[in-house]
């Protein structure tokens, strides 16, 4: 996956390029010497009175849309409650029809805990999951339908019962002492944790590290056998046939401390260490797709793209786009991720790939954040579905589940039926407490109704999945006069094509006039819409509300 940083003559380039070709075999030999074709295309443009297109650029970022998947809570196959790997599975054929082209499966190795991110064996499958032959089954079954499968790998720290850190905690002579952090107590010792609190825990005359909970010492990447141990891990996983990992909390790996954790020093030594890591996998899959859990600022982002991770999830971009969704107003996103993509272009030397998303299992869901008002939840799919890079969905956010902190009620049963009473492979493992009383958040009552949020995203997707521009292309400004801020507008574009998105993010009707771009020319053909009342007559373009239309 990467992109392509190249400078085109703009939407009428095919044309303009044969007038140049005809305007020079009529002229004396060497008469457009020394031009460039652009150039040429332009003289050639403006003979025949045509207007001239500009030169752009275009970031082309491949890549299709991922599928968020908690295992224990999606589809229960022997009957104990919880969501297993055979359930996935079982469910392949229905994340195809949603048209998704990757699936993240979040923690499956073995663990204690409910939510899995508390390693305790990174060589087995989570028992309540399945086994390793399990897992096996659903990576040819995905792949047979051309579909992805990366999973969780969490680096940062084991779980506090894994037999590394209990042999660690009885021998102060055992060789994983120094795989861990542990400092005597009364030790003077940084005690800002970089994600708030004290992150120092107390065993008996021991204090040991662990940023995120007493349950989770973080490892010691200062020790070599940690970073081989690590690489070692990940390419045992490569080898059963998954195509990359999600790679949790990956700009904690040295930053511990809130006074350090932003310092160039430790955000140098992370970037090392995900480079280190990327080779190990480059040896075992060259093309092992690799995206990181970075929170933070562009700076503190783009240098994991320097021969390190593939992508970063856009935290920002999630929180712009409830917004704008939840506002009814424009977010101007070309000009923002316009300047985002520059910043990651000059790291990543033309290799990176978005990761834009609404919400995830670390968050309110979207649903929820948009007070339940499926209109905005629609604009929300609609835009992000429409903009570059690899989107990625969490699961039952297609039906518009809602969920909130505390993490198990934003990590609750996916609902596959409309009775209370559930059916085959519902999950029960824990009582909903957002979902319970609503028939209608289901995949039995969605299926078949084409006003749904289930359908909208299989809309959605299937219109990246069949338009280049949209899967592939970058984005660029277009400018509406006069503007209006009810409509969200970009160009995406290709080196061979380019297409206009605009959405109605009120709920009024809109109209505007589409006049010709100086760079991308004129779009006359109204090639897709949410809604059949859209109309386009000549440069006026009319939009019911809460609508998305794709011109050509």
């Amino acid at each position: 996956m990467g992109v392509k940083r190249v400078r085109y003559a703009a939407a009428m380039l095919l044309g303009l390029v044969l007038l140049a070709m005809l305007a020079a075999c009529s002229q004396d030999e060497g008469s457009n010497s020394g031009k460039p074709a652009a150039a040429q295309a332009d003289e050639a443009a403006q003979q025949s009175g045509e207007p001239v297109a500009a030169s752009y650029q275009v970031d082309e970022q491949p890549g299709g849309v991922y599928y968020e998947i908690f295992v224990r809570s999606f589809y229960d196959t022997n009957g104990d409650g919880v969501g297993d790997l055979n359930g996935v599975t079982a469910k392949l054929d229905y994340l195809k029809e949603l048209g998704v082209s990757g699936i993240w499966l979040m923690p499956i190795n073995a663990s204690p805990s409910y939510h899995g991110y508390d390693t305790t064996d990174y060589y087995a499958i989570n028992p309540e999951y399945g086994t390793l032959e399990d897992l096996k089954k659903l990576l040819d079954e995905a792949h047979k339908r051309g579909i992805k499968v990366i999973m969780d790998l969490v680096v940062n720290h084991t779980g506090k019962e894994h037999p590394w850190f209990k042999e660690a905690l009885a021998d102060e002579k055992s060789p994983y002492r120094s795989w861990y952090t542990f400092a005597k107590q009364g030790e003077q010792v940084r005690a800002d944790g970089a994600v708030g609190g004290d992150p120092w825990h107390s065993y008996g005359s021991l204090n040991y590290l662990g940023v995120f909970w007493e349950g989770m010492p973080d490892l010691n990447f200062d020790e070599p056998k940690v970073r081989e141990e690590m690489i070692k891990i990940g390419q045992y996983w490569l080898e059963q046939g998954l195509d990359g990992f999600r790679l949790d909390a990956a700009k904690h790996i040295y930053g511990d401390f809130a006074s350090t954790a932003s310092t160039p020093e430790v955000q140098a030594k992370n970037k090392v260490w995900w480079q280190e890591f990327r080779k190990g996998m480059s040896k075992v899959k060259p093309d092992a797709y690799l995206i990181g859990e970075v929170w933070d600022s562009l700076t503190v982002i783009a240098p994991y793209f320097d021969q390190a991770l593939n992508s970063a999830f856009h935290f920002d971009l999630a929180g712009r786009l409830l917004s704008a969704a939840s506002s009814e107003q424009d977010a101007d996103l070309a000009f923002s991720l316009g300047r985002a993509y520059g910043v990651y272009e000059k790291s990543s030397g033309g290799t990176f790939v978005d990761a834009p998303f609404l919400s995830n299992h670390d968050q309110n869901r979207a649903m929820t954040v948009l007070a339940g008002n499926v209109n905005h939840a629609k604009m929300a799919a609609a835009m992000l579905l429409t903009l570059p890079g690899t989107p990625y969905l969490y699961y039952g956010e297609e039906l518009g589940m809602k969920g909130a902190k505390p993490d198990e009620y934003i990590r609750e049963p996916m609902l596959w039926y409309s009775a209370a009473s559930g059916g085959e492979g519902q999950t029960t493992w824990e009582k909903s407490r957002f979902n319970a009383d609503a028939p209608s958040v289901s995949v039995e009552a969605q299926s078949a109704d084409d006003q749904s949020m289930l359908h909208h995203y299989r809309e959605l997707i299937k219109w990246r999945n069949e338009e280049p521009a949209l899967q592939s292309g970058g984005i660029a400004e277009f400018k509406l006069e006069p503007a209006n801020q009810k409509l969200s507008v970009y160009v995406r574009v290709m080196a061979s094509e380019r297409v206009l998105v605009v959405h109605n993010l009120s709920g009024e009707q809109q109209t505007t006039d589409l006049q010709p771009s100086q760079t991308f020319g004129e779009f006359k053909e109204l090639a897709r819409a949410t809604n059949s009342g859209a109309k386009l007559d000549g440069s006026k373009l009319s939009l019911p509300a809460y609508s998305t239309v794709i011109l050509k």
